[in-house]
């Protein structure tokens, strides 16, 4: 198997498929400023003292969610203001998602790395709108792609003349509120390009507390570990000071208080695989 040599430029400074692990981690939604800007100083925080590159992230809105009644977000123009003063104050790179092809160039002029969910991550006027922006474009596998076929979403991203793309995996679906990991998906999405686990949607049960998600935050340092030891570039963590009343996914995101030991153990267990392979 043919591993991808290459590297992506993620933003002038930070680079994918280096020497160095990379992190994308916030709040799974922008609640608010207060919320965002605690996280991300926080997590800043501990990937300064441990060498790890940081890019904060967060949703300025949540259009998949399970139910119509789930919060969605602060609006598209508070979301993305609330991005920007994080970004500004910090002094830190954001992702967060696009939904629709006709918001990619507005999201753009404040992210610097555009996420494309993994439910969207066929559709090609998305895909398209996204990669000519310019900027680098993150794209979640779908619950429903076999890894193989993510080749083609990373084509369409290229095509456009923005090499600057990478995968995301983020679990499998077979139904009944579950998602299965299946680790060899991370070699072979590996020969097309840089590849980041996504360690708190790989623990969602999707629509598992009816009408919206549950999750198994006990299964997480299980299975980053795992994807660690299978060579992965980075990780997606999404963190909150306090889960059990954030307004979306609190059960899969790992307490604030607690990510320090959970990125120190998990940074050991990639330089341990980087240093072996």
């Amino acid at each position: 198997m043919n591993l991808f040599k290459d590297k992506v430029q993620v933003t002038d400074k930070i680079v994918l498929g280096g020497d160095r692990m990379v992190l994308f981690a916030g709040p799974c939604a922008a609640e608010s400023y207060d919320i965002c800007y605690e996280t991300g100083a926080e997590v800043q925080k501990i990937c300064a003292e441990l060498g790890i590159d940081y890019v904060f992230k967060s949703s300025f809105d949540k259009a998949n969610r399970t139910s119509s009644s789930s919060y969605r977000g602060p609006s598209k123009e508070g979301g993305l203001e609330i991005l920007r003063r994080v970004k500004k104050d910090l002094n830190v790179p954001v992702v967060t998602d696009v939904h629709e092809s006709h918001q990619c160039a507005e999201v753009a002029e404040v992210a610097d790395v555009l996420q494309i969910p993994a439910f969207l991550c066929r559709q090609t006027d998305l895909l398209i709108a996204a990669a000519q922006t310019g900027r680098a474009v993150k794209v979640k596998k779908g619950q429903f792609m076999a890894p193989e076929d993510m080749k083609y979403a990373v084509d369409k991203v290229r095509g456009e003349g923005n090499n600057n793309v990478f995968l995301t995996e983020r679990g499998s679906s077979f139904g009944y509120h579950n998602l299965v990991v299946d680790m060899r998906s991370l070699p072979i999405m590996r020969e097309y390009t840089p590849v980041i686990f996504d360690v708190t949607h790989s623990i969602q049960r999707p629509g598992g507390l009816g009408g919206k998600s549950g999750g198994d935050r006990q299964f997480a340092p299980f299975l980053a570990k795992a994807a660690a030891a299978a060579g992965v570039d980075g990780f997606f963590i999404e963190t909150h000071p306090n889960p059990a009343v954030a307004l979306s996914d609190g059960p899969n995101m790992v307490p604030l208080h607690e990510l320090r030991s959970f990125v120190e153990m998990l940074h050991a267990f990639w330089k341990l695989n980087r240093s072996q392979s």
